[in-house]
């Protein structure tokens, strides 16, 4: 990235609106933020919203979730009208606060225990290296179709215990709900996101009748423990189960793919540091710490202030949408040392790549184990892969990552 002048940061800065964004900003939106971080940390956007860059503001905004909301239920209704995205969203778990937000998270983490997640390695080290050895006959992949969105697709699958043969149409539906999260919507975004909320809903209704005639086992099986609930406690009803399943599946594969895909871009982009991984495998752990920093694959996330409070100080007005950018938050300098620098060994790494707080991502231990195997697997078994091409980016801002990434694999000791 070259740094932007002095008069080029203010024009960035203040021309900045993320309802209307170049080309540019979608292939590196990184001079922008630092733009504004330096100049306007706090930004007034043009529909009254503030959109925050420095770590210190986006954090202290994730430890209030009483004065900084995470309901949708005001926010979505002039951007969904009375569709299915709006259903959707305004019952997940993700645009929810307490109490309905606690209820359904521990739900969802009870089948996350470190336990649960540790049992799931030896299938997915089958599953990375088969679609290796796949790779290895071609002699080149597609980074992203034929790799990282099949292993979060494989593992959500699994955890939900979705048939096998019915999993084909999870990530076009993915993609269409997450895309229509974008901060500007089109008609055809729109539809085609309410068309697979209604798709995706009539399949879950079918999973959970057959799931409720043969129950799995509570501890591995997310469906069957969110169908019964807690003993003794509260039972979800069809609506918040069948919209949280939506969930669990769209937030374990979208993020997991881009995180994949970006940290084993990157690592091209940066060779010494992918030398230095190769070298001593023990790094993968670090490395993907710095990968899901350098490139998070979540950029925004979004909260109401529920009071006349402040930020930064800056005065926010009682329903004042704001938008916490995660990735500028990520690349602060205040926060780390040479935020531009991808570096495997950095230490501490204190990111807000999962979030933080109540909402920090309940599956992000799943996420990062996923990561360590295909990443670290990827890197020893084609240690001269090289980017075959340009990579066609997946065009969002909200979720940062590739819908494409041609990658050509050298065998090993060949120039």
């Amino acid at each position: 990235m070259t740094p932007a002048t002095a008069s080029d940061a203010s024009t960035l800065a203040r021309d900045f609106d993320l309802r209307y964004l170049n080309p540019a900003f979608y292939a590196d939106p990184y001079p922008v933020y630092h733009a504004l971080r330096a100049l306007e940390p706090v930004k007034r956007m043009p529909d009254g919203s503030l959109f925050l860059t420095r770590f210190r503001d986006v954090q202290a905004v994730y430890r209030d979730p009483k004065t900084f909301s995470s309901d949708k239920t005001v926010e979505f209704r002039p951007k969904y009208g009375d569709s299915p995205l709006y259903t959707h969203h305004t019952t997940s778990l993700v645009f929810n606060d307490p109490p309905r937000h606690t209820r359904v998270r521990k739900l969802i983490a009870g089948a996350l225990t470190a336990r649960a997640i540790a049992a799931m390695e030896p299938g997915l080290i089958r599953l990375v290296d088969g679609l290796l050895d796949a790779a290895a006959v071609r002699g080149r992949i597609d980074l992203i179709g034929e790799f990282a969105s099949a292993i979060p697709v494989e593992i959500i699958g699994n955890l939900l215990d979705v048939p096998h043969a019915e999993r084909e149409p999870l990530r076009d539906w993915s993609l269409a709900i997450l895309g229509a999260l974008e901060p500007s919507l089109s008609e055809a975004q729109l539809e085609r996101g309410s068309r697979a909320v209604s798709e995706f809903v009539d399949y879950l209704r079918d999973l959970v009748a057959r799931r409720r005639r043969e129950p799995g086992d509570p501890q591995h099986d997310v469906l069957t423990r969110l169908i019964q609930g807690e003993e003794g406690g509260e039972q979800l009803s069809e609506a918040e189960l069948l919209q949280n399943c939506i969930f669990i599946l769209n937030a374990g594969h979208e993020t997991t793919t881009n995180l994949i895909g970006n940290g084993l871009v990157t690592l091209a982009d940066w060779p010494e540091q992918r030398a230095a991984l190769q070298g001593d495998p023990s790094l993968v752990e670090s490395a993907i710490e710095e990968c899901l920093r350098f490139e998070s694959s979540n950029q925004l996330g979004n909260r109401m202030a529920t009071v006349d409070t402040e930020i930064g100080g800056v005065a926010v007005a009682r329903g004042t949408p704001v938008t916490l950018c995660i990735g500028a938050a990520n690349r602060d300098p205040e926060q780390f040392a040479e935020p531009d620098r991808f570096d495997i060994r950095r230490d501490p790494n204190r990111h807000l790549a999962f979030g933080f707080g109540i909402h920090q991502c309940a599956g992000l231990s799943l996420a990062r184990l996923e990561a360590r195997i295909a990443v670290g697997r990827f890197v020893q078994r084609f240690p001269a892969y090289r980017l075959d091409g340009e990579p066609t980016r997946g065009g969002r801002v909200r979720f940062r990552g590739f819908a494409a990434m041609p990658v050509e694999l050298e065998p090993p000791g060949r120039d």
